[in-house]
């Protein structure tokens, strides 16, 4: 043995087999001289019973000094009951975003990744989840090792999103199919949303200790308080008319028309099933929505455009792919942009009609609460999951909202009033609910004279 210093590493003679230099100063500090001629500083040490070496790296690239001070630490540390060869080995192995990415997208279609109110994540929601993926995710940071992501580089995905750096135009495996990639404030927010859920899966795993993702500040989503004028409806049931003598059209403009006669989300009319909508009880049930299982009260002109759909021969949608039966339409997307474009609603999307219906709603004098059972809004209380019958209220509710847009599409001026604060609407109803004629009606009030409700 000797002290391992610049003069004996440089005098060490080359063998026909590597042997080793061991410090005698520093126990188990070595210099390994290799058969090529190449030399290397290493520790060796016992752990769990077994003897490791760790090399810290070749002669000339580390000097002696270097390599002693180096060999004190990891002595130090292997005192302490770390081993640094295994770390080492683990960090080796350890798994970069793209390897966890292809783990979460296997557990996602085997619904084992849970989205909102702890249901498996739905095929559309899938199918976003991938495009954010494959799309912006990885070609950002997926040779990136998800044990060396900071706050720093979730940040930085989320600005080259915003700037577009991932936009692209790809072309996608079905027929003549693109798909166009855009960035903005909107596709970050959703994509760094969804990088800090697989993250969140990672820590879960045991891959890290810290959801890097926790605490990025990322963009305030555009709150969308666009609306239909009744100007605007009435343009809209002109446009639909239009459009409607194109038989190519006919599916998609029935359902733009429902869609803004339920203020339903555009994918629960695309794929309501017949067996879904139940007529004797004034509502549609929907199996799965973006709520989960949920009963919608629909008006009565609701009611007529179904059964003047109902098909002679029996089928599963209401609205039914041209060539693929089985399926739901699949041509909605672009026929709409065909139908409005040109004309002064071409700025308006399908959630423009849901927002627009429930504006309406309040403005015709329904409370929050009323409109949220009727659009599907979210319900958190415990009550509500017992719910499968819908009250009167509701129904009378979406009779009037739905009726009264329904004549705005027809080209009617209507002159609205809150229906909750018109007594004499109020008191028409009652004594149509108690059978009373018009000389059994309170004193003073008429009822002939009530505006009457829209339905």
């Amino acid at each position: 043995m000797a002290k391992i210093n610049k003069r004996n590493v440089d005098a060490a003679e080359v063998r026909e087999k590597d042997y080793f230099v061991w410090d005698d100063e520093l126990p188990g500090f070595g210099l390994r001289v290799f058969a090529s001629g190449k030399r290397s500083y290493l520790v060796q040490y016992r752990a769990l019973g077994r003897t490791r070496r760790f090399t810290i790296g070749l002669h000339g690239v580390w000097t002696p000094e270097m390599a002693r001070k180096e060999a004190k630490v990891l002595l130090g540390r292997i005192a302490q009951g770390k081993n640094p060869a295994e770390e080492r080995q683990l960090d080796h192995k350890s798994i970069t975003v793209k390897e966890l990415c292809d783990l979460y997208l296997k557990d996602l279609e085997e619904g084992l990744i849970l989205g909102k109110g702890g249901r498996p994540k739905r095929s559309g929601t899938i199918v976003s989840d991938k495009g954010r993926i494959h799309r912006h995710i990885v070609p950002l940071i997926g040779t990136r090792r998800v044990k060396d992501l900071t706050k720093a580089d979730v940040t930085k995905v989320l600005k080259d999103v915003m700037a577009g750096k991932t936009r692209r135009n790809v072309k996608t495996k079905t027929l003549r199919g693109r798909s166009i990639v855009k960035g903005g404030a909107g596709t970050a927010n959703r994509t760094v949303g969804l990088l800090g859920g697989i993250l969140t899966y990672a820590k879960d795993a045991g891959i890290i200790e810290v959801n890097p993702a926790a605490g990025v500040k990322k963009p305030k989503d555009q709150v969308r308080t666009r609306r239909l004028t009744e100007s605007e409806y009435r343009r809209f049931g002109e446009i639909l008319n239009d459009a409607g003598r194109n038989p190519n059209f006919s599916m998609t403009v029935e359902i733009a028309r429902l869609i803004a006669l339920t203020g339903a989300r555009r994918s629960e009319i695309i794929g309501l099933e017949w067996s879904e909508f139940d007529a004797d009880e004034s509502c549609l049930r929907l199996n799965d929505s973006k709520e989960g299982a949920s009963v919608r009260p629909i008006g009565l002109r609701v009611i007529d455009r179904f059964e003047s759909l109902r098909p002679i021969e029996e089928q599963t949608f209401v609205f039914r792919g041209i060539r693929r039966r089985d399926q739901a339409f699949g041509g909605f997307p672009r026929q709409w942009r065909a139908i409005f474009k040109g004309t002064e609603l071409e700025w308006m999307t399908p959630h423009v009609l849901r927002h627009s219906f429930a504006s309406l709603g309040n403005d015709l004098g329904f409370t929050e609460a009323t409109i949220s059972a009727i659009v599907g809004h979210s319900r958190n209380s415990v009550t509500s999951k017992y719910i499968h019958t819908l009250d009167t209220a509701l129904i009378m509710a979406a009779d009037t909202i739905s009726g009264y847009i329904a004549g705005l599409l027809d080209g009617m001026l209507l002159s609205h009033t809150s229906y909750a604060l018109d007594r004499m609407s109020r008191q028409a109803a009652l004594s149509r609910f108690l059978g009373l004629a018009d000389g059994d009606s309170q004193p003073g009030i008429d009822d002939s004279t009530c505006l009457p409700m829209a339905a």
